[in-house]
């Protein structure tokens, strides 16, 4: 049986705004992000979709977003939060290094890109191994959790995997076999501003 699961970043929050590194560290969604999240909502109205279940990070900008996007309870799940960036949570973005970031943020306290990789796939493995019935599924998590979640299964993909994940940007995954396809990338607030 093939599943959909909609991969969703989470909307602008005040880390986004101020161009801090925003990891492991949460801070809340602004005025923007909650109105992000609201055009997702009306997306997903006008495509017809409805949820059969709903997972988000544990951190309170993922989960806030889903709250606005979906009426389902929902359960809360550590492996979808962002990258651990060690000691540059909370600091000005300038300071990440180029990338490929790689295993730089190792020597810091925080991950490597290929744990976060691994931590994701294995949430989503999990979930949608729980899911049983016909009904898409909400996953509302982070842009460099979910773009490297992308990376992992880029060679299936029928899409262009290189598009910009903007807050509330939307991943369509079909799931099959234990893979997953990526079938499209929406962005439902285009006109937004990084």
């Amino acid at each position: 049986m093939i599943k959909i699961v909609y991969l969703m970043r989470h909307g602008q929050t005040l880390f986004n705004e101020l161009k801090k590194v925003q990891g492991w560290c949460d801070s809340p969604l602004t005025e923007l992000g909650k109105e992000q999240a609201r055009q997702a909502r009306k997306y997903f109205q006008s495509q017809g979709i409805q949820f059969g279940q709903a997972y988000a990070s544990t951190q309170e900008r993922a989960c806030d977003t889903l709250e606005i996007v979906c009426d389902l309870p929902y359960q809360r799940k550590k492996g979808l939060k962002e990258w651990n960036f060690g000691r540059f949570e909370g600091e000005p973005e300038f300071l990440n290094p180029a990338l490929p970031y790689g295993d730089f943020f190792v020597y810091y306290g925080g991950e490597s890109q290929e744990q976060l990789m691994q931590r994701m796939n294995d949430t989503m493995q999990a979930i949608m191994q729980e899911v049983n019935n016909d009904l898409p599924t909400l996953v509302v998590s982070h842009g460099a959790a979910c773009r490297n979640f992308m990376r992992v299964w880029e060679e299936f993909a029928k899409t262009d995997t290189h598009q910009r994940l903007g807050n509330c940007c939307i991943l369509k995954f079909a799931y099959e076999d234990e893979k997953f396809i990526l079938l499209e990338i929406v962005n439902p607030n285009e006109a937004e501003k990084k």
